[in-house]
């Protein structure tokens, strides 16, 4: 409730719950891990497929990496939520990803709050590089598995 709060006083938004449903798409976050990342696009149409997830936006950073070396399928989806006065469709962001991304992931995030978000380029090389060598094992641990 704090974060959404302060992000709702940063934007100069009203505060209530029609403005916080409008103007935030992460009120709520899942993270999902997978084992492979077949299991990912799997686990994206299964939550796609249902009636009641109305897909807001889909980033898949599998696909085409962010600069860094960031990797995992993010699902911005409306979700019934059921309150006294009734039904409203809330914003949650879905991530998912991998074990390996997840750990990739864990560590890059908490490398950037340890150093105010500027990790050294010469750490950050280092995180780039295991992004590609975690690519790649979990390709060869997709086809391992897939035989």
């Amino acid at each position: 409730m704090e974060s959404i709060l302060g992000k709702m006083d940063r934007k100069g938004l009203q505060l209530s719950l029609e403005s916080i449903v409008e103007n935030l798409t992460d009120i709520a976050g899942v993270r999902v891990i997978c084992h492979y990342v077949d299991d990912i696009y799997e686990v994206a149409n299964l939550l796609k497929s249902h009636a009641d997830v109305e897909v807001i936006k889909e980033t898949d950073y599998i696909k085409n990496p962010k600069p860094n070396g960031y990797r995992s399928l993010h699902l911005v989806v409306k979700i019934p939520v059921y309150f006294v006065e009734g039904m409203v469709k809330m914003p949650v962001e879905i991530q998912i990803r991998t074990m390996a991304m997840n750990f990739w992931a864990s560590l890059e995030h908490k490398l950037r709050y340890k150093s105010n978000g500027e990790i050294p380029k010469f750490i950050a090389d280092e995180l780039k590089a295991c992004s590609e060598t975690i690519a790649e094992t979990d390709l060869k641990m997709q086809r391992i598995h897939s035989f």
